[in-house]
């Protein structure tokens, strides 16, 4: 018997009774750029189309930085659905997307010796 929720069609044995792909209308790459480590936070305008029950979850869960790849665990859904969904709502400014940070040093020896230091100090 399928539960009732305010979510995705779900059923206790069965699972998700909707398939994922049907949640973004069959299309398999988004619009704009993000990546899993992409940080999406809502922007507080309203989105003048109509969305699905979908895209009002992950805006839901875009109140405050969020990465794609925490979104798409919360909706249940594959990472390349929830991004499809999130360039929806970056495409009607709904969201703003930015890239993940990388530091171009990640092995800078000062910082590996100032927490090798701390580290001593704690032992």
């Amino acid at each position: 018997m399928a539960a009732p929720q305010d979510g995705p069609w779900l059923d206790d044995a069965a699972g998700r009774l909707i398939r994922p792909y049907t949640v973004s209308n069959g299309r398999t790459r988004p619009t704009a750029t993000l990546d899993l480590l992409s940080q999406v936070m809502a922007t507080g305008a309203i989105p003048q189309t109509h969305l699905g029950p979908e895209h009002s979850q992950a805006l839901g869960l875009c109140k405050g930085p969020t990465s794609v790849a925490e979104i798409s665990a919360h909706l249940r859904l594959p990472a390349v659905v929830t991004k499809v969904l999130l360039s929806d709502l970056v495409d009607c400014g709904a969201v703003t997307a930015r890239a993940p940070r990388f530091h171009h040093t990640p092995t800078d020896r000062s910082l590996l010796e100032a927490v090798l230091d701390g580290l001593r100090r704690r032992l």
